[in-house]
């Protein structure tokens, strides 16, 4: 029941990839066995709390699900942190880490929760990263370590995550034939990087201000044509832009370049190019930049050159963040 409204939901991915696990006979030279999924779950939270894309009813999760061994659990720890650190910082990210430890509400042994705890903290302290405890607070199935990305206005926002899970594999009965040919439980780490995808996205279009740097923007180059008769040059250079996996749109409408310019300022292109009679003269471009300024006579495989390494390189130099 939800705002005296019946509705099915899901509230969690887990389960799926158990299925799959279980859909065929697993060996010890299986795991460990990695899966991923973009799945949409739904969270019952009262309408009071919804904000933005930050706190939602239904969120899509990169969720990944890995079945291992007790003894590559915590390689498999490694690779996730190192996996999570690459990402975050990639769209340089402050952040810090929770470990979460056994609520009081839980399912398993103790022995299950002393161990999974155990291997999360062992990773944590050999890689020497700084973590803070949050007694109390891991998911009823398993610890968990927390990944809190700090947003423009210096709110945090729980978005990745690493759970280790000893017992739903106990309680869905999951099975792998170990070398000694006897029936072995797998351990199974749950994990999300982006955590709720829109979170994720809120978090970066505030941080930016929608002022994305090349590399990440949707809107990374834009075409002005000055008269209809440049529109034929126009669209060979879009063509060729696109060609190369530029994201590039033309605006040859009947305006003015001014109101062109403008309309495309407020898109926020990383460059807006202008191309009138002289430019398709010379097969040149007139390139001007999110900040304003402005370069004539550019060859266009000079322009694709640059762009194409600024892409690549991940550069931050053109861009205002708050």
């Amino acid at each position: 029941e939800y705002n005296k409204r019946t509705f099915a939901v899901k509230p969690m991915n887990c389960p799926g990839g158990i299925l799959i696990y279980k859909s065929e006979l697993r060996s010890y030279k299986d795991l460990p066995l990695r899966m991923s999924e973009l799945g949409t779950v739904h969270r019952q939270e009262l309408s009071g709390v919804l904000g933005g894309l930050f706190r939602v009813i239904q969120f899509t999760q990169d969720d990944a699900h890995i079945y291992c061994t007790e003894e590559q659990l915590e390689e498999e720890i490694k690779n996730v942190l190192d996996l999570v650190n690459k990402i975050y910082n990639a769209f340089k990210f402050e952040y810090h880490i929770e470990l979460s430890t056994r609520p009081e509400k839980r399912i398993g042994s103790d022995d299950m929760w002393s161990k999974a705890e155990l291997s999360l903290e062992n990773v944590l302290k050999k890689r020497k990263i700084k973590f803070k405890i949050n007694k109390g607070d891991g998911a009823f199935y398993g610890p968990k370590v927390d990944f809190h990305i700090k947003d423009s206005l210096g709110r945090t926002w729980q978005c990745g995550t690493i759970q280790v899970d000893f017992s739903m594999p106990e309680r869905f009965d999951l099975n792998y034939e170990g070398s000694d040919g006897n029936k072995h439980r797998p351990v199974m780490v749950h994990r999300a990087v982006y955590g709720s995808l829109e979170r994720f996205m809120g978090i970066l279009i505030e941080s930016f201000s929608g002022k994305f740097p090349l590399w990440l923007n949707p809107n990374q180059v834009i075409i002005l044509t000055l008269t209809e008769r440049n529109d034929k040059f126009a669209e060979k250079v879009c063509e060729r832009l696109r060609n190369e996996n530029i994201r590039v749109e033309l605006d040859s409408r009947n305006e003015t370049i001014n109101k062109k310019v403008r309309d495309a300022q407020l898109q926020r292109y990383n460059y807006i190019v202008t191309v009138g009679d002289k430019e398709q003269e010379n097969s040149t471009l007139a390139i001007r930049t999110r900040e304003g300024k402005v370069k004539f006579n550019v060859k266009i495989e000079e322009f694709i050159k640059e762009l194409k390494e600024e892409i690549k390189n991940k550069k931050w130099w053109n861009y205002t963040r708050n």
